[in-house]
């Protein structure tokens, strides 16, 4: 802009200084000729006097005729200042008042003697080499008997014109610097207050090209041209920065809501590159964006059971929806539905790519049906006992009192076996659907854990299991009375049966900081140990499931239903505690839950 406003500058000085230069020259040559045409008027109306006054001679010798009219060419020199010349009709220079007749050439040739033979009167501007200046000639015919007999002829120099002439291009030179100085200056201005509008436009411009929507124009004028195209400006920077700003909201919402769904997408352009990839698709993938993003789908690593719906979908441009298992990063089930994208209903544009991880929806319909099939299973037991014994009964075992006994004691232990069972598996399903509200109340663990072991001790006591504690005195927590009891008597009911005779079954209680050290007591953990059978490290991971069992035969004789881990998992997290284990087979097992002293 700073370019345009000099170039603009330098036009209108051009134009001005031009136009003063053209002016300054016409005055000038109207000046000259001015000055010229008086001073021929003058030296005609001289020449005219004198050829009126003077008395010519025409007789006599050469050298008389030479000397008289020398003569008389220095008086009128004397009176009219100016160079007088006699020539002969022949162009013989007859006397000159400046120089000698006869070191001058012959004048039949110069102009003015040529003009005032044929006008009447002549006149020529030429340089003089006798003089070596500048001269103004003017010449009239001596008449004789109606033919020119000789020539009057006055020279005057033009040095005083010519100074006069320069003083005026001096003045003029002066002048013109002057008004291009000036014009310049007045130029300047003019340009700046056009080009500065503009200039402040171009910048707001270039602003908004560059997606700075905050700048506007600000010009003192808002009635011209250059103001409404500023007014103009500005109101497209406010729409164009209320559309960028609503443009961003939708982004941003956009954005948020892909980067915060537990589906992954995936984008797939028409040149059959990854175009998108969200959050979830990452974890799911294993991959990162950075690692997939403008990458062809076929060089992404992945899997070729999903390389091949991608080609399918590509291929036959229609809604495919299928199932895999991928085994990275970690195994798992994902459900894809691969849709093709349109533009304008006509152009298809890419593949969108939806993924759900079903693998939990897997296991919990694959546990559904365990679950089922293990009721279905566990019920059945106890019935057919219960209904083969009845039948024996009523064919006639009722005659035999110690065998009908007998038989009356096992459908009555199948019967309270069975109504454990209907039992446990309504309260886990109470428990599951947080059913149960929670009494909380401050425990004295001391007490509270005394009071168990006092309750296990008849159990323990028939397989010379000894029950210890160490619990301090002082601890206190909040706690739902009756359901902590029937963790701690579960664990301690496993313990019992699952550790041979003469083993020990020990409870420990401690205090434990969540935080740094030095910070309060938060947590307290209780261990629950035994010398038992232990459990393999291979069922570890499912001890806590329902109606899962390391030992089914052992589990069912010593009367286990198979859901008391399950339940004591679940009373723990709604204690928000959490619950581990740690088991070493022919050693025993350890369990370790941990439960906040106080409730939230």
């Amino acid at each position: 802009m700073n370019k345009f406003r000099v170039r603009l500058t330098m036009i209108f000085v051009l134009i001005i200084g031009s136009s003063v230069l053209v002016a300054g020259l016409f005055m000038a040559k109207k000046m000259q000729d001015s000055y010229i045409d008086s001073l021929q008027a003058n030296m005609k109306r001289e020449l005219q006097v004198m050829l009126a006054t003077l008395d010519w001679k025409q007789d006599g010798t050469a050298a008389d005729m030479a000397r008289h009219y020398t003569e008389l060419a220095v008086r009128l020199k004397q009176s009219a200042d100016t160079r007088v010349t006699f020539i002969g009709s022949d162009g013989t220079v007859i006397a000159d008042s400046d120089h000698s007749p006869a070191e001058m050439v012959n004048h039949a040739d110069r102009e003015e003697i040529i003009q005032a033979k044929q006008n009447g009167i002549g006149y020529a501007k030429r340089y003089s080499s006798t003089l070596n200046q500048n001269m103004l000639y003017a010449a009239i015919p001596v008449k004789e008997a109606g033919s020119s007999a000789a020539y009057l002829r006055l020279a005057m120099s033009l040095e005083e014109v010519e100074q006069a002439i320069r003083r005026v291009w001096y003045g003029l030179l002066a002048g013109l610097l002057a008004v291009f100085v000036l014009a310049g200056l007045v130029s300047y201005r003019v340009a700046y207050g056009f080009t500065r509008p503009i200039e402040l436009i171009t910048r707001v411009a270039q602003q908004i090209t560059d997606m700075n929507y905050k700048y506007r124009v600000s010009l003192s004028s808002n009635k011209d041209e250059i103001g409404q195209l500023g007014q103009a400006i500005n109101q497209m920077a406010d729409s164009l920065q209320l559309q960028m700003e609503r443009i961003s909201e939708d982004e941003n919402r956009l954005k948020s809501v892909l980067e915060n769904m537990i589906s992954g997408v995936v984008m797939i352009d028409r040149d059959g590159r990854i175009a998108l990839l969200n959050r979830s698709a990452e974890e799911l993938l294993g991959f990162a964006a950075q690692e997939l993003l403008r990458k062809k789908f076929d060089q992404a690593k992945q899997q070729f059971e999903f390389m091949q719906l991608i080609q399918e979908c590509i291929d036959t441009k229609e809604h495919i929806r299928d199932e895999v298992i991928f085994y990275y990063p970690t195994e798992r089930i994902l459900e894809i539905n691969l849709n093709p994208i349109w533009q304008n209903n006509d152009v298809w544009a890419g593949v969108l790519i939806v993924l759900h991880d079903i693998t939990a929806v897997r296991r919990l319909e694959r546990m559904r049906s365990e679950f089922v099939a293990n009721v279905s299973h566990e019920l059945k037991t106890p019935i057919a006992a219960v209904k083969g014994f009845a039948e024996t009964l009523l064919a006639g075992a009722l005659n035999d009192k110690d065998t009908a006994r007998s038989f009356l004691q096992i459908i009555f232990d199948e019967s309270d076996r069975l109504n454990r069972l209907i039992g446990d598996i309504l309260e886990l399903s109470k428990i599951e659907s947080k059913r149960i509200p929670l009494q909380f109340s401050p425990v004295h663990l001391q007490t509270f854990i005394g009071d168990c072991l006092h309750v296990m001790e008849a159990e323990a006591r028939k397989k010379s299991i000894e029950l210890t504690m160490h619990v301090p005195g002082e601890v206190y927590m909040e706690a739902d009375e009756d359901r902590l009891r029937q963790i701690l008597m579960n664990l301690l009911s496993n313990g019992i049966n699952y550790t041979p005779e003469g083993g020990k079954v020990k409870i420990k209680v401690e205090q434990v900081a969540s935080g740094a050290e030095g910070e309060e007591y938060d947590k307290v953990r209780l261990h629950i140990s035994d010398t038992g059978i232990g459990i393999p490290k291979k069922d570890l991971p499912r001890i806590f499931e329902r109606f899962y069992r390391v030992d089914k035969a052992r589990s069912r004789s010593s009367g286990g239903t198979g859901l008391g881990l399950s339940i004591v998992k679940h009373l723990v997290e709604l204690h928000k505690g959490t619950i581990r284990v740690e088991s070493e087979v022919g050693v025993g097992t350890k369990f370790m839950i941990e439960l906040p002293l106080i409730q939230a």
